[in-house]
């Protein structure tokens, strides 16, 4: 049996601290499936084919790794991908919190899945979409705070 697990987010954009949760992962599980949905509650800044587009080009030839979009709960996809884990990186104890409550709701309606935390690196913790994406939205340079092979202007 495949361990197959999910890491679900807006990744808008795709920062170096999600790269770091997922190359941690991979030894962890057999698939990774990175889900792009959209965050109603937040403003979108790329375009969903760009972010697609940008975690596709962070781990291109990486066969462990597959990008979908998805609109429906993230237990309705791991239902239909056959997957028993979801992924949430951990920067905070704020995050720990929320992300508690969403395991445990998840937990609730699909027993099978189990919730997988790992913690940022340090140097990360800082570092999360919403500052990244105000920064370029503002002409900032946001380099150093997304994977290397980002261009960002090549995915808006």
């Amino acid at each position: 049996m495949n361990k197959i697990a999910i890491f679900p987010g807006s990744f808008d954009p795709f920062t170096i601290g999600h790269e770091s949760i997922v190359l941690r992962a991979l030894s962890l599980f057999d698939k990774l499936i990175i889900a792009v949905g959209n965050n109603e509650t937040k403003k979108g800044f790329f375009p969903l084919a760009g972010r697609i587009a940008m975690i596709n080009d962070v781990f291109a030839g990486n066969n462990k790794v597959e990008v979908v979009h998805y609109e429906d709960l993230t237990v309705s996809l791991c239902q239909r991908v056959g997957a028993m884990y979801i992924l949430r990186g951990l920067r905070t104890s704020a995050d720990f919190e929320y992300e508690r409550a969403i395991a445990q709701v998840n937990k609730a309606m699909y027993d099978d899945i189990e919730s997988v935390f790992i913690l940022t690196l340090p140097e990360h913790t800082s570092i999360n979409s919403s500052i990244v994406r105000e920064i370029l939205r503002y002409g900032g340079d946001a380099s150093k705070f997304m994977p290397a092979s980002i261009d960002p202007k090549k995915y808006l």
